[in-house]
C-alpha cells in the first residue's frame, strides 16, 4: 500500500514478524529480495541507514525490542546495470562520487538523467543521487526521502570545485538544500546514461560500474514491523 498525502504511513502490527534483520541495509536487501510482502524487525547493525530513517537504533545485543504495534510498508529499488545486470536496494544509489565524499578532484562526467521519460538534466555532474530512503552513512543527504511514499528522490550534483566542500559540511543535518548546483526531482523510474563508466554504490557498497543506469521504485515490497 503506498501512502497518501495526509494518510498515516503506519498500519497496526499484524502479529510478530516473521524474521529479523540484524546486519546493514545491504544485507537486509539481499534478504527480502525476491520475498515480496514479507513482514521483518529490524535490529539494526550500526551505520543502517534505513533503520536510521524509521527512528530505530542498533540494541547492541541488548534483546528483543517491546511487543511490535505497528507494520511500516517498505519500498524498494530496483536497479537495471547496463542492459542486463539487475541489482536489488532498500535505500539509495549513488553514481559518480557519492555526496558525502566530493571533494575539489571529483571528477565529472557528462550526463543525461531522466525521470519518468522526461529528461531533467543534461550536462556535466559530479553525482546522481537516487532514493527511496533519506540517510547516507548518516548524513541526511536526502532530507524529504521517504521509505514508505512509493517514489524516488533524485538529486543532480555539480557544484563548482570550490564548492564541494561547504556541500559536503552541509550534508550532516541536510542544510546543503536548496541549492541552484543540486537539481532535484522525483518519479517512479530514473535512468541516468554517462559519457564513460561511473563508479556505482548501492546501499553503501560498491558494485561495478557502468554508462548506462535505470532504476524503478518497488513501492510497499516488504513490511517492517516496529
Amino acid at each position: 500500500m503506498v501512502i497518501r498525502k495526509g494518510e498515516a504511513w503506519e498500519r497496526p502490527a499484524a502479529g510478530p514478524p516473521e524474521w529479523t534483520s540484524h546486519g546493514t541495509d545491504a544485507e537486509l536487501a539481499a534478504a527480502v529480495r525476491g520475498r515480496p510482502g514479507t513482514r521483518v524487525g529490524l535490529d539494526p547493525a550500526r551505520g543502517c541507514d534505513l533503520a536510521r530513517a524509521l527512528g530505530l537504533q542498533p540494541t547492541g545485543g541488548a534483546g528483543p525490542r517491546e511487543a511490535p504495534a505497528h507494520d511500516l510498508a517498505v519500498d524498494a529499488l530496483r536497479v537495471v546495470v547496463g542492459d542486463d545486470r539487475e541489482l536489488f536496494g532498500v535505500n539509495l544509489l549513488a553514481l559518480g562520487t557519492a555526496p558525502d565524499r566530493l571533494s575539489w578532484w571529483s571528477r565529472r562526467a557528462s550526463v543525461t538523467v531522466s525521470v519518468d521519460g522526461r529528461v531533467v538534466h543534461e550536462g556535466t555532474a559530479s553525482s546522481v543521487v537516487v532514493a527511496s530512503g533519506q540517510y547516507l552513512r548518516g548524513t541526511d543527504v536526502v532530507p524529504r526521502g521517504h521509505p514508505g511514499d512509493g517514489r524516488l528522490e533524485v538529486q543532480v550534483y555539480a557544484p563548482r570545485r570550490g564548492e564541494a566542500h561547504e556541500v559536503r559540511r552541509r550534508l550532516a543535518v541536510g542544510t546543503h538544500l536548496p541549492n541552484p548546483r543540486i537539481h532535484q526531482t522525483s518519479g517512479t523510474t530514473v535512468e541516468v546514461v554517462t559519457a564513460r563508466t561511473w563508479p556505482i554504490e548501492l546501499d553503501g557498497i560498491p558494485v561495478p560500474g557502468a554508462s548506462r543506469i535505470r532504476i524503478t521504485v518497488i513501492p510497499a515490497h516488504f513490511v517492517v514491523v516496529v
